[in-house]
């Protein structure tokens, strides 16, 4: 072993002679103060992390302390700082800066106040979740949501569950287990955090069968892949992407007149969910017309475009809904009643299509005019470049916004930024010491520039967007809320 091999050696050993031992630590006063405040064993499995974690950095030859700081008084603040994490919530509040409306980093949409108040209600007390209040008699938590539902969509039937993609695993395990499932092969996705459709079809207990090429296919592709074992036709939307060109692709009304005559059904995953009358909407199907068009199924999400919470919503005719009510794997896919409280209170906004637009979040930012817009944005860099340094540059510029969670994958929504640059150039930076904020501010950095998209800020937030970006610009990390 060479001199220095040996010497390194050495040190490592010194130090893990030096480090303190948990006994030594919980004998400090200081730990016996942590003792009034936290659970003893709580306490004490941070003592073991801290020390653990320092020996492992010791071995692996990091820049852990020197011998001299590893006593038991040196570990303290160290354990302190595990508890207070430990004990602290994890998420946190974020300004929604980046121009991205239904951001799924960011928790999808935003929920009107009606809906929050819903949550509050149904979280802080007792409610009629699944009672009969007239009869006193058990009652089903999808009693609250059928009926708008079906109102909203024309449907006989209606289910919710806790989100899109178990809606489609319940619906193909009711209707299609042990079967094929025909789908063109255009519209075999790959949905959020790396979930296909032939893993979904896969656990439902259902066989894939690709149908027709990736840009087109016709009705007489089904005819031909039609078999004894088939059981269903599933036709998925391709939210998150688009063919264009040399395509085509049989309509619903075909798909569904195609499945009743072989006695099959019509699953039709819609993806987003989009119910409101907004011209942005034009390229989504609606829930309504999937409906008319005979599908036996349409399956949508609660938030994305339709602005609510996460839920699956399942639609359609009552003999294929009540199969999948039926089934057990619906026990397991249930809503929460937080999440259906939210539902409920975003849906009965949709029977009002005066309040629809203006009381949902989501549907407001999208549909927000661009002068209202432009206007926000002037407020933001007038207050900004008062407040920043003068090296620093704020502007304004136009740009877009999109929808997001794979929602309108080729929309841009007209939108205005402000454009910030710190006195040190350092853009990186300064984007993350808002993310390092409370309130933290996510935008996106655009050559050389870190942006601040104007239509996905409220009215609300725009003072404490100004005080932390200011604090920002001037190299401090803002806290205006305790951690």
């Amino acid at each position: 072993m060479s001199a220095g091999r040996h010497d390194e050696k050495a040190g490592r050993q010194e130090r893990l002679r030096g480090l303190a031992a948990v006994d030594e630590v919980l004998r400090e006063p200081d730990v016996q103060q942590l003792l009034a405040r936290y659970r003893r064993d709580l306490v004490v499995d941070a003592v073991r992390a801290v020390i653990e974690r320092l020996r492992r950095e010791i071995l692996a030859g990091g820049a852990s302390p020197e011998a001299g700081s590893l006593a038991a008084a040196d570990l303290v603040p160290w354990v302190e700082r595990t508890l207070e994490l430990a004990a602290t919530p994890s998420l946190r509040r974020v300004i929604n800066a980046s121009g991205i409306v239904v951001h799924t980093n960011l928790g999808r949409s935003t929920l009107p106040d009606e809906a929050v108040r819903a949550v509050v209600l149904a979280a802080s007390g007792y409610s009629d979740l699944e009672f009969d209040l007239a009869r006193g008699e058990r009652a089903s938590r999808q009693d609250h949501v059928h009926d708008v539902l079906c109102t909203l969509t024309g449907a006989e039937d209606a289910l919710v569950v806790n989100n899109n993609a178990a809606a489609v695993l319940l619906a193909l395990a009711a209707l299609a287990r042990a079967g094929d499932v025909l789908v063109a092969r255009g519209q075999l996705v790959e949905i959020g955090d790396g979930f296909r459709i032939p893993d979904i079809l896969r656990e439902s207990g259902a066989r894939l069968v690709e149908v027709g090429t990736t840009n087109r296919t016709y009705v007489r592709d089904f005819e031909r892949a039609w078999s004894k074992k088939a059981r269903a036709v599933l036709r998925v939307h391709t939210s998150n992407y688009r063919i264009v060109g040399f395509t085509t692709e049989p309509s619903l009304a075909e798909l569904a007149e195609f499945a009743a005559a072989h006695k099959g059904a019509l699953i039709d995953d819609l993806g987003s969910g989009a119910l409101a009358d907004l011209e942005l909407f034009g390229e989504e199907p609606s829930a309504r017309e999937s409906v008319a068009a005979g599908a036996d199924v349409v399956t949508f999400s609660g938030d994305k475009l339709l602005g609510g919470p996460q839920a699956g919503i399942a639609v359609g005719k009552a003999k294929a809904i009540e199969a999948m009510r039926r089934h057990p794997l619906a026990r397991a896919v249930r809503i929460d009643k937080l999440d259906l409280a939210a539902l409920d209170a975003v849906l009965r906004l949709y029977v009002s299509p005066q309040l629809t637009v203006e009381r949902i979040p989501t549907l407001s930012m999208l549909a927000e005019p661009l002068d209202a817009v432009r206007g926000r944005a002037d407020v933001l860099r007038a207050a900004l470049a008062a407040a920043a340094p003068a090296a620093a540059e704020v502007s304004v510029v136009d740009g877009v916004a999109r929808a997001g969670a794979g929602a309108l994958p080729v929309t841009e929504v007209a939108s205005v930024a402000v454009a910030l640059t710190p006195p040190d150039g350092d853009v990186d930076g300064l984007a993350a010491r808002l993310r390092a904020a409370r309130p933290a501010v996510v935008g996106r950095v655009h050559e050389g520039r870190l942006l601040l998209d104007a239509r996905t800020v409220r009215e609300a937030e725009t003072a404490d967007l100004i005080a932390v970006v200011a604090a920002g610009l001037r190299g401090e990390v803002a806290a205006l809320e305790s951690a």
